[in-house]
């Protein structure tokens, strides 16, 4: 059974509005039902977890039954952090399915991932074990010796580079695994489930990701967003 573990627990800071950023409304439809859209109608995709922001459960499954929204069996509080938030949505995926169940953790406010991205995903998890998506980087990138520095002599090979997207797909089993370790070992803020496996010492195997699939965190994120929602390629591009 594969089943995509959705993030929507942040606050939204970074948007500067009254509401988080995974509801606002892009032509009358919140953010985070485009990304629950996007593996509700996906053939390959089971059943859907949504961890949520404390107090915004009843909104999300009002939402729910508006966009008919099927595959939802998982309403989970967040966490304080990122990590602890995917963990209460991993362990409650895990009262009711077994550890050779198929795990998809993708950030809800990723609306535009693709069917083939899901596929491709799915495709490589089922190959090597696990899956990450990423793009290329194209932009030179230099490195800080510290934080706030303003200048810097020292840039990396950008074409040694990758940039992480999601979604993220692994075994149930082995990624709780990989929480439950760092617990006890008291690692608590990593930011993704790709970097708690590298700095466990565990290989992530990549699957294309695409420029279209941004993440909404700004202001500036949403209006790209809107143009991408209205945008057609001409008859002449192939």
């Amino acid at each position: 059974m594969n089943i995509a573990l959705l993030t929507a627990s942040g606050t939204g800071t970074r948007t500067g509005q009254d509401i988080p950023k995974q509801f606002i409304h892009v032509n009358n439809i919140p953010i985070l039902v485009y990304t629950l859209k996007a593996f509700e109608e996906h053939p390959e995709i089971d059943e859907i977890c949504v961890v949520i922001l404390k107090g915004w459960e009843e909104m999300l499954t009002a939402y729910a039954k508006q966009f008919n929204i099927t595959k939802l069996k998982y309403i989970v509080e967040g966490g304080n952090s990122g990590q602890e938030s995917i963990y209460n949505g991993l362990k409650e995926i895990y009262k009711k399915r077994t550890k050779d169940d198929v795990v998809l953790i993708h950030d809800g406010n990723r609306p535009m991932v693709s069917e083939k991205i899901i596929s491709e995903s799915i495709a490589v998890y089922k190959e090597n074990g696990n899956a990450v998506a990423v793009i290329p980087c194209t932009e030179v990138v230099f490195t800080l010796e510290e934080k706030g520095e303003t200048s810097s002599v020292n840039s990396l090979n950008r074409d040694l580079l990758v940039r992480t997207q999601t979604p993220h797909t692994y075994q149930l089993g082995e990624i709780i695994e990989t929480y439950q370790l760092a617990e006890e070992k008291g690692i608590n803020d990593m930011a993704a489930s790709c970097q708690l496996m590298q700095v466990l010492g565990k290989k992530s195997y990549f699957s294309p990701g695409s420029e279209k699939n941004l993440k909404i965190t700004t202001l500036e994120d949403l209006e790209i967003f809107k143009a991408l929602l209205n945008s057609t390629n001409d008859d002449w591009i192939k």
